[in-house]
C-alpha cells in the first residue's frame, strides 16, 4: 500500500520538533480528516536555515511532513512559493487517492510560513 521512500520517512521522521523563538512557526489543519502540521523555521536572510515539524495524523502526513523538512532545507522564499503537491507525492514515492490529502497538507503549511513571514 505504501511505498518503501514513505514508510522511511514514517519510521524515521526528520527533523521532528520545534525550533525556539525566534522561529517562525506556523499550524495548519485539514478539515477534512483533522490531521494537522506544526511548522518551525529559523531564516537565515531569504533561505531556510534549520526547519522542525510535528504532525498529529495519519502515516502519509507523517511522513510528508518529514520529506518537506529535508527539502526545505537550504531553500529560498521563490523556491518554496513554487511548491506543488505532486512534488511532495513523488519525495514520497506516491499516494494512494486517499491519502492525497498529505500532501496537499504540507503544502497548506508552506503557504501558511510564507503568508506569515510577509505579513
Amino acid at each position: 500500500m505504501y511505498s518503501e521512500r514513505l514508510l522511511d520517512h514514517f519510521q524515521n521522521p526528520r527533523n521532528v520538533g520545534e525550533l525556539p523563538p525566534p522561529a517562525q512557526t506556523v499550524e495548519v489543519m485539514n478539515p477534512a480528516c483533522g490531521d494537522i502540521l506544526r511548522l518551525s523555521v529559523m531564516w537565515e536572510g531569504e533561505r531556510v536555515r534549520e526547519v522542525r515539524y510535528k504532525t498529529r495524523g495519519c502515516t502519509a502526513s507523517i511522513a510528508a511532513g518529514s520529506a518537506l523538512t529535508e527539502w526545505m532545507a537550504g531553500r529560498s522564499r521563490p523556491e518554496l512559493r513554487a511548491l506543488k503537491a505532486v512534488e511532495v507525492e513523488q519525495w514520497v514515492g506516491g499516494l494512494t487517492a486517499e491519502s492525497k490529502h498529505a500532501a496537499v497538507l504540507v503544502v497548506d503549511a508552506v503557504k501558511a510560513l510564507l503568508r506569515a513571514t510577509t505579513a
